[in-house]
């Protein structure tokens, strides 16, 4: 028997932690019944009803993209803006990993496997993720070390980063930084960059985990590698070894 979220997260529905606030807000049955009690094990032959749907157990696929520039990291939009899934060619119901803002660029993984998406995005697991980002402005040594320290935002102080200065331009005004972080609050590089009066101009993601898309432009996607999602997962599992 297996616990309720972690058989709607494998189906592909939705991640864990969103299968959860499901179960808790009664849009959950099992074998007609509703179910809100977190950590509820279920048979393996269950019939499970998700908003009125029944959820069937899908193929796991990986994506990875080189997300382009104004596009929603999203399933849909209201709005129809054109989001990433848009992108893709697949008959699975894919969502992202994470998110990238509208206008940051970058890898970012899609999949229907909602265990996977949890382990990657959950903040205890601390998967390195790499960004290059220009700011107006010149940085200085002072304010790189402060960054690498941590600093308080207003969910909390950051994690130690490393931070390597690419560039700066005296001239123009602007600096170019790599930043290396080991967590995913929301909209982290760019508000540890507005803390110091920074103004963010472009945002990539150049790294996550081991992983890169250099084969990719903007815009363009591919299938993982099985060797890629297992150097992903062990990097999770080297974690919980520390732990």
């Amino acid at each position: 028997m297996e616990r309720l979220q972690k058989v709607i997260a494998q189906a592909g529905v939705t991640s864990r932690r969103k299968a959860e606030a499901l179960i808790l807000a009664g849009k959950v049955k099992v074998d007609g019944k509703i179910v809100t009690e977190l950590g509820t094990k279920v048979k393996g032959d269950a019939k499970i009803e998700v908003n009125g749907q029944p959820i069937n157990k899908e193929d796991k696929v990986y994506f990875v993209m080189n997300k382009p520039r104004n596009c929603l990291c999203s399933v849909s939009d209201d709005r129809e803006r054109p989001t990433v899934v848009d992108l893709i060619s697949t008959d699975k119901r894919i969502f992202p990993v994470g998110r990238l803002d509208f206008d940051t660029t970058g890898i970012l993984i899609l999949t229907n496997d909602g265990n996977f998406a949890n382990e990657m995005t959950h903040p205890r697991y601390h998967i390195p993720k790499v960004y290059q980002v220009t700011i107006s402005g010149i940085i200085s040594l002072p304010i790189v070390k402060q960054l690498e320290a941590g600093i308080e935002l207003e969910d909390g102080l950051t994690q130690p980063a490393k931070i390597r200065i690419i560039k700066v331009n005296e001239e123009k005004k602007y600096s170019v930084l790599e930043i290396r972080i080991t967590e995913g609050k929301n909209r982290q590089v760019k508000r540890m960059m507005e803390h110091f009066g920074f103004d963010v101009k472009r945002l990539n993601r150049k790294r996550l985990g081991n992983l890169e898309v250099k084969d990719l432009n903007q815009g363009e996607y591919r299938m993982l590698k099985p060797f890629e999602v297992q150097a992903l997962r062990a990097l999770v599992n080297e974690h919980k070894t520390l732990k």
